[in-house]
């Protein structure tokens, strides 16, 4: 039996891990100088390269509604905090920069969080949504993604609505878990999220018009029943084309994704480890 990390050791224990993580993490970006972006506009960018939008309020199983009710109050206290935020040459866009600690005396509600594979709640809960929206826009884009952090290995909830594949989220904690997303072109980038109608909205626009666009899809989706249980696999591929032209320019696998199902998985369409996946979604 392994010996337990010194965070299991109890809830002081848990504590000053968090506090050491959080002092690293202000060292670190001390001494990399990195360029945080920290401008808001409301003068919007002249093009828009992608836009989203996804429901804040939806079906997670046995999840309480409640929560999902809460969420959608902390993400409307996060989101005028980076809306029209300017990412300009050689700057990174820091979530955690930008929106500061999630606490209740900034009037954030108790959400529902992802500790260690399996849902909980906490303090300001939900902000992972924020970053799956940025994330998914950001793919869309040559921008550089320098930090991103994902619920690997377990898939915790049955399919509602979806609209994006399946292992393109992300995970984020105040403030050593961020998503950072660093400008590498020449152009100046511009994110825009806000909340409308039970949705939590965004664009990402841009100073110029640009000569390619994105695709972002999985591929080799499946279940697949192992010996210790059933698997959701895929592969996220994302591919360059030339808008003149329609000539791909670059393929490119981003992630191979291979997930526990925590859920029944009555219903699905399960196939042995021998079956052969067929490509597409």
């Amino acid at each position: 039996m392994s010996r337990p990390l010194f965070c299991q050791l109890g809830p002081w224990a848990y504590t000053l891990s968090t506090w050491r993580c959080r002092a690293q993490r202000y060292v670190w970006d001390f001494l990399c100088r990195t360029r945080f972006a920290k401008t808001l506009s409301s003068d919007r960018l002249p093009v828009v390269v992608y836009r989203h939008s996804s429901l804040i309020c939806r079906t997670l199983g046995q999840v309480d509604i409640q929560l999902q009710k809460n969420k959608q109050v902390n993400l409307a206290l996060a989101a005028p905090r980076v809306n029209g935020v300017l990412v300009r040459p050689g700057e990174t866009f820091s979530f955690w920069h930008l929106v500061g600690p999630c606490t209740a005396r900034r009037g954030y509600r108790t959400g529902l969080v992802i500790r260690q594979g399996q849902p909980d709640k906490d303090i300001g809960g939900g902000m992972c949504q924020f970053t799956n929206l940025v994330h998914w826009m950001v793919l869309h884009t040559p921008l550089t993604v320098t930090e991103h952090h994902h619920h690997d290995g377990v898939d915790l909830f049955p399919d509602f609505g979806r609209k994006v594949p399946f292992g393109t989220g992300t995970s984020i904690l105040y403030n050593y878990l961020d998503y950072r997303v660093r400008n590498d072109t020449p152009y100046t980038w511009q994110l825009c999220v806000w909340l409308e109608e039970g949705y939590l909205c965004g664009e990402v626009r841009c100073s110029d018009a640009l000569n390619v666009k994105y695709h972002v899809r999985a591929e080799h989706e499946a279940f697949v029943r192992e010996a210790d249980g059933v698997y959701r696999v895929n592969d996220i591929v994302r591919t360059c084309v030339d808008k003149r032209t329609g000539n791909t320019l670059e393929r490119k696998t981003l992630k191979h994704n291979h997930a526990r199902v925590q859920y029944d998985t009555t219903g699905l369409d399960v196939r042995g480890t021998g079956q052969e996946i067929s490509a597409g979604v």
